[in-house]
Order: C-alpha cells, then structure tokens, then sequence
C-alpha cells in the first residue's frame, strides 16, 4: 500500500485491522494452551513450568 502511494490514513486503518487479527489469534492460542497444557500438567502434578509460560505469554501480550 505504501509503494501504491495509498493514502496514509487507510494504511494505519489496515495496520490497525491487522494487529486486531493478530490479537485475537494470540488470545485464541493461549486460552487453548491454558484449557490443554496447563490442565494436563496440573492433573499431572507439576503445572508450575506451565503455569509460569502462560504468564509469561499474558505479560507479553499485555506489553503489545
């Protein structure tokens, strides 16, 4: 778009658009790895590794 010398305000709407989409396929995917791996690992006995790697996701989302 930017090589198309598309206007600038419809270039941040589509930049925007995007990191929306990609926000949601994040949260998608750790709220999966929340229902399955860190459900297994606590049936398991030891969730404290998985527990520390969601939190460690959510702190970086929350930064984004």
């Amino acid at each position: 778009m930017v090589d198309e010398d598309t206007y600038c305000i419809d270039v941040l709407t589509q930049i925007s658009a995007a990191k929306s989409a990609l926000q949601a396929v994040a949260v998608g995917l750790l709220e999966d790895h929340l229902a399955h791996c860190v459900v297994d690992a606590a049936r398991a006995g030891d969730p404290t590794a998985k527990v520390k790697e969601a939190s460690d996701a959510i702190a970086r989302l929350v930064r984004s």
